[in-house]
C-alpha cells in the first residue's frame, strides 16, 4: 500500500517538484512504468484528479486502487512470475555457465525462454533470475550530473570508532549519518550510537535545520532503516521511511542504491569526517 501511495504522491507532483511523467515515477518509486500506469489509472476511475493534493490520497482511495490492481496471489507473486518457476534449474544453469559456455545475459535468456513459450516481462525476469538464480552485475561507473541547488541530497551511514558514554559510562560504538549537498558539497554530520529509523529520522530532522530547508531528493546509501532490498532495478524502501518522506514532501531516489560508483559525492564522506573531526579515544 505504501507502494501505491507513494506512485500516486508522486503523479500529484507533491513532492515540490513539477508532476512528473510516468518513466519519471517509475524510476523513484523502483516499479515497473505500467505498474504506475495501472495504479494512476485506477486512481483517476476513483476520482483521483491531478490537481488535488496529497490529502486525497487515503485509505479509501489505496483500497479501491488495491481492489482493481492487484488480484489475490496465493504465493506473493503474479503469473509471469509463476510461469519461469519450472524453468528455474535451467535459467540457473545459464546464468552460472560451464566448462564450454559461458554465462548467459538475461537479454539472451528472454530469448531462450521465449522460444520454450514462456514469455514474461523483462523486470519480472530480471527480478526472478537474482532472487532465485544467484545472477550478479558486474561493477560499472555512472556518470553523475549535479542537479540544481537544494534538489539533491545524498546521505551515507559510517562507523567512526569507540566513545564512552557519559550516562553508563560504557563504550559505545559511533555512526555518522552524513548528508552531502550534491549541488553545494556542503555537509551536515549527525553523529548516533544506531542505526536505526529513528536515528535517521533525527539525523534528517537536524540535517534540515542545519541547510534552511528540506531537499527535494534524498539519495541513500544502502542504509538498512531505509532500504529492505537493494536491487538494481526496483529497490524496496521500508514503510517507516515512505510514511516519513510523504509526511515532509521529499522524493527518495531508489535508481542509485546500487554501488558506490553511483554515489560519488558521499561515498568518500566517511574516511573525510573521521580523518578531519573525529579523535575517539
Amino acid at each position: 500500500m505504501n507502494e501505491i501511495r507513494e506512485v500516486l504522491r508522486l503523479w500529484l507532483g507533491t513532492a515540490g517538484l513539477p508532476a512528473p511523467g510516468l518513466r519519471t515515477i517509475a524510476e523513484h518509486a523502483g516499479v515497473d512504468r505500467k505498474t504506475v500506469r495501472r495504479y494512476v489509472e485506477a486512481a483517476r476511475g476513483a476520482g483521483l484528479e491531478r490537481t488535488d493534493d496529497a490529502s486525497a490520497i487515503d485509505d479509501t482511495l489505496i483500497g479501491t486502487v488495491v481492489e482493481v490492481v492487484r488480484p489475490d496471489r496465493p504465493h506473493g507473486h503474479g503469473a509471469a512470475w509463476e510461469q519461469l518457476v519450472p524453468h528455474q534449474d535451467q535459467i540457473t544453469k545459464w546464468v552460472a555457465g560451464d566448462g564450454e559456455q559461458k554465462p548467459l545475459t538475461i537479454a539472451k535468456i528472454e530469448v531462450l525462454l521465449t522460444r520454450k513459450g514462456c514469455v514474461v516481462p523483462y523486470r519480472t525476469l530480471h527480478r526472478f533470475v537474482t532472487e532465485r538464480c544467484a545472477f550478479g552485475r558486474k561493477d560499472l561507473t555512472v556518470r553523475v550530473v549535479d542537479g540544481d541547488p537544494g534538489i539533491e541530497c545524498q546521505i551515507d551511514f559510517g562507523y567512526l570508532g569507540m566513545l564512552t558514554d557519559p550516562d553508563d559510562g560504557r563504550a559505545r560504538k559511533v555512526h555518522a549519518l552524513i548528508f552531502t549537498a550534491v549541488y553545494s558539497r556542503h555537509m551536515f554530520v549527525w553523529l548516533s550510537y544506531s542505526q536505526t529509523l529513528v536515528a535517521v529520522i533525527a539525523g534528517c530532522e537536524a540535517a534540515w535545520k542545519f541547510f534552511g530547508g528540506v531537499f527535494a531528493v534524498l539519495i541513500p546509501d544502502n542504509l538498512k532503516p531505509v532500504v529492505t532490498a537493494a536491487n538494481p532495478i526496483s529497490p524496496r524502501l521500508s514503510d517507516g521511511w515512505l510514511d516519513y518522506s510523504a509526511h515532509v514532501g521529499f522524493i527518495t531516489d531508489p535508481a542509485r542504491v546500487r554501488s558506490p560508483k553511483d554515489k560519488p559525492r558521499v561515498e568518500r564522506a566517511v574516511q573525510y569526517v573521521r580523518g578531519n573531526f573525529w579523535a575517539g579515544e
